[in-house]
Order: C-alpha cells, then sequence, then structure tokens
C-alpha cells in the first residue's frame, strides 16, 4: 500500500492497560486538528476496548478504521485528518522505517509489558519497532503507562526511557479543573498530551486563568 506523506503526521499506539477513554478521546483529537494517524492496536488493548468502552473493534484493518471513523462523526462534525489502522507485521507501513515514520509518537495507554519491550528494544511487532524508530531517530516519544502500584521493574524501565528522552506520562488526572464528570478527567490527561505535542486544543481551561478570572470578578 502507498501511503500518501503529510506534514501533521504521527504514530499512536493502543496497548492493554486499563484506559482505553484516553486512547479514543485522543485519537479523535488528533483527527479533528487534521493530522494523519498511524494506528497500533494490541490484541490486549481489544479485550480492553471491549470492556472499557463496549466497543468490539475488528482485527480488520480496514473495518476497524471504518468502526471508529463512523463513532467519532456520530459525535460531532466530520473528522478532517488521515486514519491508517495497522496490523502487527505490517513492516512496509511508514512507522516501520526511520526514514518515512512520523517523528512523533503517543502509547496510550501503555501497559507495563509494552513499556518493558520498549525499554529493552525488543522490536518484536510493528508497535515496539515503532517505538524504537522514534527513540532512535532522537523523535518525540510519550508513554502514558495506566498502572498501580509500580513495581521496581517499572520504575526502571520508565527511567531508561526517560534517559533516553522519553516522556512519561502516567495517567493521573488532576482535580484542580474541579471535574464533574469522567469525561472531564479523561480530557485533562489528554490535554495534557496534546500539550507535549504542540496540538492547540480547549479541553480544560488552564491552570490560573479561571482563578484570576474569578477573584479579578469579585474586586
Amino acid at each position: 500500500m502507498n501511503y500518501p506523506r503529510k506534514a501533521k503526521a504521527i504514530s499512536l499506539a493502543w496497548t492493554g492497560a486499563s484506559g482505553a477513554p484516553y486512547g479514543l478521546r485522543l485519537l479523535e483529537c488528533l483527527l479533528r486538528a487534521d493530522y494523519q494517524v498511524f494506528l497500533m492496536i494490541s490484541s490486549a488493548a481489544r479485550v480492553v476496548l471491549a470492556t472499557e468502552q463496549g466497543l468490539q473493534l475488528s482485527s480488520n484493518g480496514d473495518k476497524a478504521k471504518d468502526q471508529l471513523l463512523e463513532l467519532f462523526e456520530s459525535q460531532g462534525e466530520p473528522v478532517t485528518g488521515e486514519l491508517f489502522v495497522l496490523g502487527k507485521e505490517e513492516w512496509f507501513s511508514p512507522p516501520a522505517s526511520g526514514s518515512a515514520a512520523p517523528k512523533q509518537m503517543v502509547i496510550c495507554p501503555c501497559s507495563t509489558g509494552t513499556l518493558a519491550a520498549v525499554a529493552t528494544g525488543m522490536s518484536n511487532n510493528l508497535l515496539e519497532r515503532a517505538a524504537d524508530v522514534v527513540i532512535k531517530e532522537r523523535g518525540q516519544l510519550i508513554l502514558v503507562p495506566r498502572e498501580t502500584p509500580f513495581n521496581s521493574i517499572h520504575l526502571a524501565h520508565m527511567l531508561s526511557l526517560s534517559k533516553l528522552g522519553a516522556t512519561i506520562m502516567p495517567a493521573a488526572p488532576g482535580f484542580y479543573h474541579d471535574p464533574k464528570s469522567i469525561q472531564d478527567l479523561v480530557d485533562f490527561m489528554v490535554a495534557r498530551i496534546l500539550d507535549h505535542l504542540g496540538v492547540d486544543h480547549a479541553l480544560t481551561q488552564r491552570w490560573g486563568y479561571a482563578k484570576h478570572s474569578a477573584s479579578s470578578s469579585d474586586n
């Protein structure tokens, strides 16, 4: 398959950690920001999607793409970005090679198994290889682990990746924005990811601004 090359491109991976709502929301925001997204989904991630979101995502890439686009478009305006759902052995896809891979990649949610594989350079499937490519090409890799508590093995892998330039962003939403729903908590984390990617958004109010406005109105 020939893939068109676009300036705004990113690799996104969903793995078997709890946190499917984060991954779905992040994908939606990237597509609405007109990104070309290369999405990789582990088998365990499909189980989590079905459990947490009631979404039975097809193992066929084209069918999964249609399912996801239909879901997002049913919630608002048509998306403007471009989505490719890649299989674990699609070695001729752009994320597999440093000559074509996007310079940015997010693994959200990131299981501790994937964390270990990326930290040790396993590259046993396209998802792991894509992360390895971003590291070796000195790109931007963000991992969003969702586990508690972390043991020393998890922490050692996070430290190794951090030393290599990756950003470790545990799925730990804050509460200072006065969340009223689960969606507010999801949007908090996705907003922080988008901030690091340099993607404009209006998902949450930023620290200080709402408080400043409120205090000013009291004077």
